[in-house]
């Protein structure tokens, strides 16, 4: 892979202090549980008790007491107010999830209470409940990743290994900041030098030691030194097996967490599964979804997406075509060539935003590339008309791919789909995007689009193919809305 951005972590909140006190998730904003209760129970009971009290239920202050504390008891089941679940989420799912639960737990009790207020009425009251909640989900999620982009409401972390094991994992953790996670020391397993800057809070032998306790001691001297809050192990041949079960036994002794890096990384818990064989732990990952009923949802939800897009944006699609023809000289579509599932090559078609000898040009201006791997951009690129650049800055542009997932060449949701003359160049981790059929929206998009380097781009596509699900294709869609809106990245 080629050069990574990663994005700055401010850290000097985490830096160790002898004197300063342990910082633990405990730290996140103490409003996040009272405003979760108070909207899951003002969403419930309010709707309810002014529905019931229209439809004249008899006992309409009952019903919404009763419709506030099922919705907090199905919540509170799931573990939604435990410290580590708030605001840790902003998707629509899970709440969705809760939701039919509360459906199913509120029409067992009206058949046991034979409560009499019309079905539709009843659920339309519960409505709001969803909606509400989903809204504070969103809130306390943006809240809470701000502050842990200053490194706030964080979990101090102590790594364990070997030090190119142990600093690889660092610089995962340092490159992301939506994670709770900030290294506050490591631990070396032998007498290689590192280079992360990360401060060496002890270091372990090559070898095990002979007298019992030695790494133990080591290691909680150092936790107590940092005020770390979880050791996080990345296994190596030099602490695995019985070492690590000492340095387990003597954290879990102290009350500390201990966590263990398997080596795998943009895999979805979802794809995870613990399994005991032979009292060794094992760590079963599940193969992407190829097959089965998933990917026929998704063929649905393309096709059926794509043919009532273009029925309902029939109007737009006429009102663009005059804008483009009227700005500049040229035909209103643009064709091009792209790579598609499996290497297949298609046409994909888009409005024509730049002049249409813009190919020829583009030879000219690769010296302005402003991108780092084997995309073309440029942030003010002078092929682009007037119109098109509203179009592109709208996304508008990219509404005659429907003609594409309508052919079955592309789906709504998916990797870019690239040029031939990229995957020319691709290799081995790259050609595995070609996995599914490209996308109109993707993780790329409401990623940041344009402003992403090649390889966060490279990692976003991998990222969606091997942990794709017909629910992931649902928050994506949605969430491409406020990216459009936003027009982040978007040139």
């Amino acid at each position: 892979m080629r050069h990574v951005r990663v994005p700055a972590r401010r850290v000097t909140a985490a830096a160790p202090d002898a004197g300063a006190p342990p910082r633990r998730l405990g730290d996140k904003a103490r409003w996040y549980l009272p405003a979760a209760l108070a909207a899951d129970v003002l969403g419930a009971a309010v709707p309810v008790a002014l529905v019931f009290q229209a439809a004249q239920q008899a006992r309409p202050v009952y019903c919404a007491a009763g419709a506030a504390l099922a919705w907090v008891s199905v919540q509170a089941l799931r573990r939604r107010y435990a410290n580590r679940a708030l605001g840790e989420s902003r998707g629509v799912l899970p709440v969705l999830h809760d939701w039919l639960i509360l459906i199913g737990v509120l029409a067992v009790a009206r058949a046991a209470t034979e409560e009499s207020t019309p079905r539709l009425a009843a659920l339309g009251a519960l409505l709001p409940a969803l909606l509400i909640t989903v809204a504070c989900r969103k809130l306390t999620y943006r809240h809470l990743s701000a502050a842990r982009r200053e490194a706030q409401a964080v979990s101090r972390v102590l790594v364990i290994g070997e030090p190119g094991t142990a600093e690889e994992v660092i610089g995962h953790l340092a490159a992301r900041t939506d994670h709770p996670y900030v290294v506050v020391g490591v631990v070396p397993v032998g007498d290689e030098a590192l280079t992360g800057g990360v401060p060496v809070a002890a270091r372990l032998g090559a070898e095990a030691p002979v007298v019992p306790g030695g790494d133990a001691d080591a290691v909680l001297d150092a936790v107590r030194r940092h005020h770390a809050d979880l050791v996080l192990v990345a296994p190596g041949a030099r602490i695995a097996g019985e070492r690590l079960r000492r340095v387990a036994w003597a954290l879990h002794d102290a009350g500390l967490e201990l966590a263990v890096f398997p080596g795998l990384v943009e895999v979805s818990p979802k794809r995870l599964e613990t399994l005991s064989a032979g009292g060794l732990a094992v760590l079963r990952v599940a193969p992407p979804v190829r097959r089965g009923l998933q990917p026929v949802l998704k063929s649905v939800l393309d096709r059926t997406g794509a043919a009532l897009g273009l029925l309902l944006l029939s109007p737009l699609f006429l009102g663009v075509v005059v804008a483009v023809r009227l700005d500049s000289r040229g035909p209103a579509f643009y064709r091009q060539e792209r790579i598609g599932r499996d290497g297949e090559r298609f046409v994909m078609w888009k409005f024509r935003t730049m002049v249409v000898d813009a190919d020829r040009l583009k030879a000219d201006l690769s010296a302005a590339n402003e991108n780092d791997g084997l995309m073309f951009k440029m942030r003010r690129d002078p092929r682009v008309t007037r119109v098109g650049r509203l179009l592109r800055r709208t996304s508008l542009d990219e509404l005659p791919q429907l003609f594409n997932v309508l052919s079955g060449h592309m789906s709504l949701v998916g990797p870019r789909p690239p040029l031939p003359e990229e995957v020319a160049q691709y290799d081995e981790v790259e050609l595995r995007r070609l996995a599914v059929r490209p996308g109109m929206t993707g993780l790329w998009q409401i990623s940041g689009r344009s402003d992403l380097s090649w390889d966060e781009t490279i990692q976003l596509d991998l990222q969606y193919v091997d942990n794709w699900s017909f629910t992931s294709d649902v928050d994506v869609m949605g969430r491409t809305f406020r990216a459009v809106v936003d027009g982040r990245g978007a040139y």
